[in-house]
């Protein structure tokens, strides 16, 4: 009797959650919602994993309020998802559940749920994507409907998130051209928040696309309850948090609106980005741990293949690139260990020879003068010395002083009876990527060097302008508001054309800096420069902002010159090392104007980071001290997900006398094993004190190590500066 009451049980619980509630989970996780058909779709709940009884339970007893995703016209004092313009002028959506459905994916389940207008023919499929290996849940929308003439979309969100009032903080990311991913940390305050961008092509210099909500006060680290956001879209966004009189924060992710008004018509299928959320109860860093994994597994091109230690030729020589300079630096950085060669900006360009940035872009041809073995030549030197040869690419923009726009003028972006206004170089222009002949153009820019040089490993492509000019030559005039979104949907299908024919080609996502860090561009780049500002300590503060949401393995970090050639700072050789082994370790600097002396010790720093890159590249954040926080310091390490290594680093940010700095305590290692610790990159005259001892993970958790403030070398080497990379290996 009793396991036929468990089993009578059971079956009114799966009849409850098909008629009421729909759960959605991951490994920790659960999305659930409320989809009574012929009723409204509500949300109930976003945070830890429920078990079968807490989603009863809340079934009786949480009654939800919230729409899960908000239509506009009938509670118009009320914030929007979604607000659309009828054939008929009526501006009003009331939408009902008509259908459910849940399919199970290669890792992932995907749970539809079929919304329909009370009224108009008017739908909108709201799809939710629970990745079981990893805790994230992508959410969007698919709008379509069958009305006689077009409807148009006024606002059109991919998601929506209430997240309860409380002491609720916001992290984000801001910043501008050589200050990308900075921090910031605030709460939530009554009134409305909205981070957006308008840029047109790149679109994470002055904002970001990915927020945090701490839920328990201010943000701690490796403690707490958070939220995490990622809207995965490569154009214009706008992420809206309103603070009303109600008990939420009401957060909606989707498309920027602004100018970007769409017209759609019978049938047509529009499909929003998609909103990544996640949780965890670890902190920020443990937020951060998840949007990792999930970049690795299934957002990033070859997430899980380490990445190549590099030399790139930009600041090295910038455009005066030749056949002897090129050959001097891959020589160079092969005898240091290095195993990519890329050649910048400055190498193509036939009736317009690129010696400057005001020529040549559209002109993918190499400029014999500098080049008389041509690409080729560079390949087989590169493989006479043992090393991979990458190339430099703009695809997307063009200049007035080249043979492509004397070919093609109306190839670019143009407001019809408007001069062009201009970008980099007084004559810089971007393509219309709206049209398919311009897409096939790019495509085959890639596509032609490929198959003339299917040796090339590695594609740096550089976006370095904003759309400045609304106008397409390709557009009717009813579709120039689509402008914005079209182009990036070109994009997107330039992107998977090439990744479909070119799918181990390590492609650099490069936009005048870090203007492409985002999840639309990711599933086809394999990492993205986080800022052309090279300075090691700038450097700290934009990687640990971009850490928050990007792996180290998607984050390009090179060593480069003192003085360095942005900000002019004097930075010493070991602590500029330290900074760039902290991510995908690379070099931006000439050779031969370095000493043998500092050639010794990236030779020696590249073949450690050798060692240690499976960690780093593959391993789990903890961030521990934030240079925000003006301690002086700032620390961070990454562990094996066996935990059986680790890789801590520390960097000085500030030097005074008698200075006081904070003893940084540990993360992420398993208590009761042992550690021996290892100074990477040790320029001490004599070891520290606890090289090669032994101490368990429980210690280093709860009292780190002592760490000198100064570096001891010769009084004619000291500096302010002073940085520490320790690896610790499980003792077996």
């Amino acid at each position: 009797m009793r396991n036929l009451f468990l089993l009578i049980c059971l079956c009114c619980f799966s009849c409850y959650l098909s008629a009421r509630s729909i759960l959605i989970s991951t490994p920790k996780t659960s999305l659930l919602l409320s989809a009574p058909v012929d009723g409204e779709l509500k949300f109930v709940y976003y945070g830890a994993k429920l078990s079968e009884v807490d989603v009863h339970t809340m079934g009786e007893t949480e009654k939800s309020k919230l729409l899960a995703y908000p239509v506009y016209g009938l509670n118009c004092p009320s914030e929007a998802a979604l607000a659309v313009k009828h054939s008929d002028g009526n501006m009003t959506l009331q939408l009902k559940v008509v259908k459910v459905d849940v399919l199970q994916q290669n890792k992932a389940e995907l749970t539809t749920i079929l919304l329909k207008d009370k009224v108009y023919p008017f739908y909108v499929k709201m799809c939710y994507k629970a990745y079981q290996d990893v805790d994230m849940i992508e959410i969007w929308s698919e709008i379509s409907h069958q009305e006689k003439n077009a409807v148009v979309l006024n606002q059109f969100a991919s998601a929506y998130l209430p997240v309860r009032r409380g002491n609720v903080w916001l992290s984000h990311l801001y910043g501008a051209w050589a200050n990308e991913g900075r921090l910031v940390q605030e709460p939530l305050e009554p009134g409305m928040k909205v981070i957006k961008n308008k840029d047109g092509v790149r679109n994470s210099h002055t904002a970001h696309a990915e927020v945090m909500f701490s839920l328990d006060g201010q943000p701690q680290e490796n403690a707490g309850r958070v939220i995490g956001a990622a809207l995965c879209y490569s154009g214009n966004y706008k992420l809206r948090i309103d603070t009303d009189e109600s008990d939420y924060h009401h957060f909606y992710a989707g498309i920027n609106e602004d100018n970007s008004i769409y017209s759609l018509k019978k049938n047509e299928l529009f499909r929003t980005p998609e909103l990544a959320l996640t949780y965890s109860d670890e902190g920020l860093s443990g937020t951060s741990r998840n949007f990792h994994r999930w970049a690795r597994l299934h957002k990033l091109a070859n997430g899980t293949k380490l990445r190549k230690i590099l030399l790139n030729s930009w600041e090295g020589v910038y455009f005066g690139i030749n056949e002897e300079r090129m050959n001097q630096m891959m020589t160079d950085i092969a005898s240091m260990g290095g195993e990519l060669f890329v050649m910048d900006d400055g190498w193509f360009g036939d009736k317009y020879p690129r010696r400057t940035d005001k020529t040549s872009l559209g002109d993918w041809v190499v400029d014999k003068r500098k080049l008389p073995s041509g690409i080729e030549g560079l390949i087989d030197a590169a493989h006479q010395r043992g090393i991979k040869f990458g190339i430099w690419i703009e695809p997307e923009m063009a200049n007035t002083r080249s043979e492509l726009y004397e070919k093609h003028p109306d190839w670019v972006l143009k407001a019809p009876e408007r001069e062009l206004v201009l970008g980099r170089g007084g004559t810089q222009v971007v393509l219309d990527l709206t049209n398919p002949e311009v897409q096939d153009f790019i495509f085959h820019i890639v596509d032609n060097l490929m198959a003339k040089h299917p040796d090339i490993n590695y594609i740096k492509w550089d976006a370095n302008m904003s759309i400045m000019n609304h106008g397409s030559n390709y557009l009717n005039k009813e579709e120039q508001s689509d402008l914005y979104i079209a182009y990036h949907r070109g994009f997107e299908s330039i992107c998977q054309r090439i990744r479909l024919k070119y799918p181990d080609l390590t492609i650099q996502a490069c936009a005048q800096g870090g203007g492409r860090a985002n999840y639309g561009v990711l599933p086809y780049f394999d990492e993205f420069w986080v800022s052309d500002n090279t300075d090691a300590l700038q450097r700290i503060y934009m990687q640990w902002g971009t850490s928050y949401f990007f792996p180290a393995i998607a984050m390009a970090s090179h060593i480069s010159a003192a003085p360095n050639h942005q900000t002019f700072r004097t930075i010493p050789l070991k602590y500029r090392i330290d900074v760039a082994m902290s991510g995908r370790l690379g070099m931006e600097i000439q050779p031969k104007d370095m000493t043998d002396e500092e050639k010794e010790l990236c030779r020696k720093a590249i073949a450690e980071y050798k060692e240690i890159r499976p960690v780093v590249q593959l391993g789990d954040i903890y961030r521990l001290v934030s240079p925000y926080d003006k301690l002086g310091v700032a620390s961070l390490m990454y562990t094996s997900p066996e935990k059986d290594k680790a890789v801590f680093y520390w960097w000085k940010l500030e030097h005074f006398y008698n200075q006081h700095l904070p003893r940084v305590k540990m993360a992420g290692l398993a208590p009761n094993a042992e550690y021996r610790i290892c100074e990477l990159n040790r320029i001490d005259k004599q070891p520290l004190d606890f090289e090669g001892k032994i101490f368990s993970g429980a210690y280093l958790m709860a009292n780190g190590l002592e760490l000198p403030a100064n570096h001891l070398v010769d009084r004619n080497k000291k500096n302010d500066y002073s940085s520490r990379v320790l690896y610790l290996e499980k003792v077996k």
